[in-house]
């Protein structure tokens, strides 16, 4: 696979100085316009202001881009745009065909690139009724196998979160809650699973992180949405069920079911999911930040 890396980010590589990658599924298919490229926007400026360089990644023209330009983040914010998961990329790449990256894309083209810290929304994982479906995430597998930090609000509400927390210790990938004991869940500050780890500050994660990726594997930093943003659990926790149900009876699955239920949860909160989206992807880009500045002293 070709990377296309834009020449700050190959600059700021070349001197070690902080990189942070950033995801663009959440551009194309995670956020409704124009929404979408205003939060893109926000977090690579969010990143930028406490000095690190943003690198969103994305596929276009055969290549895997490591740093987005302005045009090619207005057309994964405007055009029709593949969802590219590892399964994806040699399709994708062939057909020249323009891409947004999952986590476990991100993650893959971020090492393959030299970033150690990226940031997204939250993970993938284990999906509810897996033990029907075998749907699971690619995003576990691929943080397993690639050195690199993943700073995320914990995992998606809508999965099996216990079961995803087993996964993670099953394929060896620390899951460290930074600045709480427990599992955050996306629009909630805890799922009311606790993580085995945690730290309080970047400085505490980056030594934690370091070790990690000399080992060769990545590692998933989980950080709580802020207070002010956060949803009501019960709350929720109705409306995911009733988001699952919905899609049950649509026969939503696969790769189409995480933006179907982000949608119905936008509808149903009359828009106070979409904020709390938000919200956590910009804490966690700023999270990320810090952690890939103490990675670099």
């Amino acid at each position: 696979m070709k990377l296309r890396i834009d020449p700050e980010v190959a600059a700021a590589l070349a001197s070690h100085r902080p990189v942070v990658a950033l995801e663009s599924t959440v551009i194309a298919h995670g956020l409704p316009k124009p929404r979408n490229l205003e939060a893109a926007r926000a977090v690579e400026a969010d990143v930028r202001g406490l000095g690190a360089t943003p690198a969103t990644i994305a596929i276009a023209e055969g290549e895997a881009v490591v740093g987005a330009d302005a045009v090619l983040l207005q057309m994964l914010a405007s055009e029709a745009v593949a969802k590219v998961s590892l399964r994806d990329f040699a399709p994708i790449l062939a057909q020249r065909a323009l891409g947004a990256t999952t986590v476990a894309a991100t993650v893959e083209i971020a090492a393959q690139a030299g970033i150690a810290v990226m940031a997204t929304g939250g993970i993938g994982g284990v999906h509810r009724g897996a033990e029907r479906s075998w749907d699971e995430s690619a995003d576990l597998e691929a943080i397993a196998n690639n050195p690199v930090c993943v700073v995320c609000a914990g995992a998606k509400l809508i999965l099996d979160l216990a079961l995803t927390l087993e996964r993670l210790e099953t394929l060896g990938v620390p899951i460290v809650g930074y600045g709480t004991d427990e599992l955050p869940a996306f629009y909630i500050r805890s799922s009311g699973l606790r993580v085995p780890y945690r730290v309080d500050d970047a400085l505490a994660a980056a030594r934690v992180v370091r070790e990690q990726l000399a080992r060769g594997g990545g590692i998933v930093i989980a950080v709580p949405i802020a207070q002010a943003d956060a949803m009501d659990r019960h709350e929720a926790d109705v409306q995911v069920a009733r988001a699952l149900e919905a899609a049950d009876s649509e026969g939503i699955t696969g790769a189409a079911l995480t933006p179907y239920l982000l949608r119905h949860l936008s509808d149903a909160t009359s828009g106070r999911s979409l904020v709390a989206n938000v919200s956590l992807l910009r804490g966690n880009a700023r999270i990320a930040a810090q952690i890939a500045l103490a990675l670099s002293l």
